[in-house]
């Protein structure tokens, strides 16, 4: 299939918005691929997955869904026939019957991963010492502190909700595994993306690499999209 006839639509994780995306979008649209970022609420599961939907409903042609962490559930909810393939960055993959807590909750944290729980509102925030320890630790103080003061929470509605039969069970699919990662460890990402029967790159990566190490993830996602049938 003609890379130039694809769209890519990549979804954002929690305590990021569509622009944490920005570094692989400009690297994508110099090999000639057109991609767009989606806003999601992170209001609640269902909020997440409609708002994709219609992001979707606006582009023409087939689609290659990219979604970082907690976004690796939405996109794998998303029942678009113009779906054709999934990737997978740090991303949680849920299987039918699981929760996102479910698989963000499998196996030992790592030790500097931050502890987190809902406010009053039912809202979960990072500190802004999270950010540097375990979020995103290889990218600079200035960055990490920008990447604090921008954060968006998610609710925890979002990650209670079971899911339906993913399409990663339909789909071809790609997974990052972030090696570095101290959000979700990298045991957890390897079981999840050898369940899904993905194809597995792996890299020396933090929890964001779509803003830390852009090309990494960019390679990725160009290759799933030469790979479509």
């Amino acid at each position: 299939m003609d890379i130039h006839n694809v769209t890519v639509v990549l979804a954002h994780g929690a305590w990021a918005d569509g622009s944490s995306w920005s570094r692989v979008i400009g690297l994508l649209g110099e090999q000639g691929v057109r991609s767009v970022a989606a806003p999601l609420p992170l209001t609640g599961f269902e909020d997440d997955v409609a708002a994709l939907d219609r992001t979707i409903e606006r582009i023409d042609g087939p689609v290659v869904l990219v979604g970082h962490a907690y976004a690796g559930a939405v996109i794998g909810a998303v029942r678009s026939p113009q779906v054709k393939a999934l990737v997978y960055v740090a991303a949680l993959a849920p299987d039918e019957g699981e929760t996102v807590a479910d698989v963000f909750g499998r196996g030992e944290p790592h030790p500097l991963a931050p502890a987190i729980a809902p406010d009053r509102h039912g809202l979960v925030w990072l500190s802004d010492d999270a950010f540097a320890a375990a979020f995103a630790q290889d990218a600079t103080s200035e960055e990490q502190a920008l990447l604090a003061a921008v954060q968006r929470p998610i609710a925890a509605a979002c990650i209670g909700v079971p899911v339906g039969r993913p399409r990663w069970r339909d789909l071809p699919s790609w997974y990052l595994v972030a090696e570095h990662d101290r959000m979700i460890v990298a045991g957890n990402q390897h079981f999840m993306a050898t369940r899904m029967g993905a194809t597995i790159v792996s890299h020396p990566v933090d929890h964001l690499p779509l803003f830390t190490a852009p090309e990494r993830v960019a390679s990725l996602v160009l290759d799933a999209t030469r790979n479509l049938n």
